[in-house]
């Protein structure tokens, strides 16, 4: 099995420098690129096409988030990276524009070096980083509101929609599977006909589409 290729961006060389010795010791994980801004993270993510960017929110000229934006956007669609918020500043907002900008998580720069390689691993394997509270806090205060709660998406079959809305709720496949009375690799196949039905690209933006249009609503079990 190859290694993850990890790209780092941000503006302050220590911090580069410190992720790199950390993930270094991980046989499985290869940091491949460095960046000093965003302009430059998005031509190393163009000629390195890693599997995942750990990428700074402030930096100056074209910060993180517009980055995340850019690789991400459909000028980056035939490259399936990950991208991974990094921030010392604990903002909701921030938060919300980098789900926004299709990254596949948010992980603040004061976590353990434990948290900070389980960042790569669980990104690059197509799951949510976030925690299921944090994301419903998020949907809560900044989304707009959608159809009346319950409603299924045309694209999903009713088994589809129960797998969503379990996921939603922060299920991991295990639980889903032990709800539904169906097997873990049943509801794997589920989770990626709901990802390529409603056009999504992990986990976390299953969640973010369920709370956007009213499949679940904040504090629903």
């Amino acid at each position: 099995m190859s290694a993850l290729r990890v790209v780092l961006a941000d503006d302050q060389e220590l911090v580069r420098a410190g992720f790199r010795v950390i993930l270094g010791t991980e046989d499985d994980i290869a940091v491949v690129g460095e960046a000093r801004d965003g302009l430059e993270a998005v031509d190393v993510v163009d000629r390195l096409c890693p599997d995942v960017v750990l990428m700074d929110v402030r930096m100056p000229g074209v910060d993180g988030l517009e980055a995340t934006r850019r690789i991400l956007g459909p000028a980056g669609a035939e490259h399936p990276v990950k991208v991974v918020i990094l921030t010392t500043f604990d903002r909701e907002d921030y938060l919300f524009e980098a789900l926004r900008a299709g990254a596949s998580g948010f992980l603040l720069k004061n976590s353990s070096p434990e948290d900070l390689v389980e960042s790569v691993r669980v990104v690059a394997r197509g799951d949510a980083l976030l925690s299921p509270e944090v994301t419903r806090r998020v949907i809560a205060r900044f989304s707009a509101p959608g159809p009346a709660a319950g409603r299924r998406p045309d694209e999903l079959t009713d088994r589809e929609f129960e797998v969503l809305v379990h996921l939603a709720r922060g299920a991991s496949n295990a639980e889903i599977a032990s709800a539904l009375f169906l097997g873990e690799t049943t509801v794997k196949t589920h989770v990626s006909r709901i990802l390529a039905k409603l056009r999504l690209r992990d986990r976390t933006h299953a969640v973010v589409f369920a709370y956007e249009h009213g499949i679940v609503a904040p504090g629903q079990r």
